[in-house]
């Protein structure tokens, strides 16, 4: 299935869905883990339904799920198809029978708390280094460019946070002192964004780069180290 757009997303209209990187993620609020279970059985039993199945994740009150597409057809600039992880049809689909079940269950969603993490590494060798990374992250070769066009190196099991490459020289802008080539990208959903900025700055930290935000704001601490805070404005959802 083709990869669907930001806008193509927003307009599905899933309120307890939020667009973080490369798929879906919706938090589920439960009594305690027998009541979460029991609801990842009915989710479980729609994906069997459908082909499909979301990444699952039980903690103390709460199943946490993402949706996202392991064959997605992309089309770069000059036409070639690429198989890559988005959110496809089947994701949105799937996302809608998700909500009904938790409604069956009497599972409220609490959407504002998904959070996804990157790792952002700056290189102008990342075809040289890669293997380094996929070796050493996920022991298998097979982890660069998984489910990407580039070199990222991308977990199957979902272990490990992503990691991929940002253009860098080491002589750029990028590399102020202290030097940084490491950072983490912090996905929240569009309507905490502002909030998680204003905790943080009042932690001591700085804004050092907002000039693409609310898409991406640039964060420093007390010793120079940066990290992003994102959202996916295009996907976000409509008022």
């Amino acid at each position: 299935m083709d990869m669907l757009k930001g806008d193509q997303i927003a307009a599905a209209d899933l309120t307890d869905w939020r667009k973080l990187a490369q798929g879906l993620h919706a938090r589920f609020v439960v009594d305690d883990f027998s009541s979460g279970a029991r609801f990842v059985v009915a989710v479980g039993e729609a994906g069997d339904a459908l082909g499909h199945h979301p990444r699952v994740s039980i903690g103390d009150g709460h199943v946490d799920l993402e949706l996202v597409s392991d064959d997605a057809v992309y089309r770069d600039d000059e036409g070639t198809e690429h198989l890559v992880e988005w959110v496809t049809r089947q994701d949105v689909e799937l996302a809608r029978r998700i909500t009904e079940i938790a409604a069956d269950h009497g599972v409220a969603a609490d959407p504002a708390s998904v959070s996804e993490i990157e790792l952002g590494l700056d290189t102008s060798r990342s075809a040289t280094i890669a293997p380094v990374w996929a070796a050493l992250l996920t022991g298998s070769a097979e982890s660069q460019g998984r489910g990407s066009p580039s070199d990222e190196i991308r977990d199957a099991t979902g272990r490990v946070p992503n990691l991929w490459f940002g253009d860098g020289d080491g002589d750029g802008d990028e590399h102020r002192t202290p030097r940084q080539r490491f950072h983490l990208e912090v996905y929240v959903a569009p309507e905490v964004s502002e909030q998680r900025i204003a905790a943080a700055v009042a932690a001591g930290g700085t804004v050092v780069d907002d000039r693409d935000a609310p898409s991406l704001t640039v964060i420093a601490d007390q010793d120079g180290n940066t990290g992003v805070v994102c959202v996916d404005v295009s996907a976000a959802q409509r008022p």
